[in-house]
């Protein structure tokens, strides 16, 4: 019979990868590093008993259901997998982030060189902002298994970019007065909101 951490390793491996999670993105669920998911998956170590519950609880399964070697269903083991996962999923957003502001950066130029006496919408890289952050919203929920941080963080840029954008946009290329600003009043409770969200979010995942 193998040792019980390699045969908790690898159940812990083997339920990892069937849900679709990186060592990076478990890691930040349970507060660990990535080098310490990596050491419970190889059988270096084994996560205390409190944290083998909480990952029983999480992937739906019982302890005895980890310590069984009857359960291993993936023995082969690439360190290297996870990260270039990770890498790969990270060069996407990128990428599609950069074609968010090759956008804008087109719309802004255009009027310059075929309209002229039309002044540039320069406001264009102020609406880039929540664009892209919906962009990363969308990714995380596809790629980083709706990352907590991520989604506190462009959550955040989202709202503020937006109301900046609106308050630009009406106040330089409308007749809007100015007293536009009070529309950041709007961003407190909904900053509170999204607090808030993150929290449940957060304690729900424990």
């Amino acid at each position: 019979m193998e040792d019980l951490k390699v045969v908790v390793g690898k159940n812990l491996n083997s339920l990892r990868k069937k849900a679709k999670l990186t060592q990076i993105e478990l890691a930040e669920k349970f507060g660990y590093t990535d080098k310490a998911v990596s050491k419970w998956e190889q059988g270096s170590t084994l996560p205390d008993l409190e944290t083998l519950k909480q990952l029983a609880s999480f992937y739906g399964v019982t302890i005895d259901y980890l310590t069984e070697e009857k359960n291993i269903q993936n023995p082969q083991y690439n360190p290297k997998t996870d990260r270039i996962i990770f890498i790969n999923r990270v060069t996407i957003t990128c990428l599609l982030s950069s074609i968010i502001w090759m956008v804008a950066t087109i719309v802004f130029i255009y009027p310059l060189l075929f309209m002229k006496g039309t002044t540039p919408y320069w406001p264009i890289f102020i609406w880039a902002v929540p664009t892209n952050s919906i962009l990363v919203i969308i990714l995380n929920r596809i790629f980083f298994r709706k990352s907590k941080i991520t989604f506190l963080v462009s959550w955040t840029v989202l709202l503020w970019s937006f109301l900046t954008a609106v308050y630009l946009h009406f106040t330089f290329f409308t007749n809007v007065g100015y007293n536009l600003w009070m529309i950041y009043i709007i961003g407190i409770p909904a900053q509170a909101v999204i607090v808030l969200w993150y929290v449940l979010k957060k304690i729900r995942l424990k």
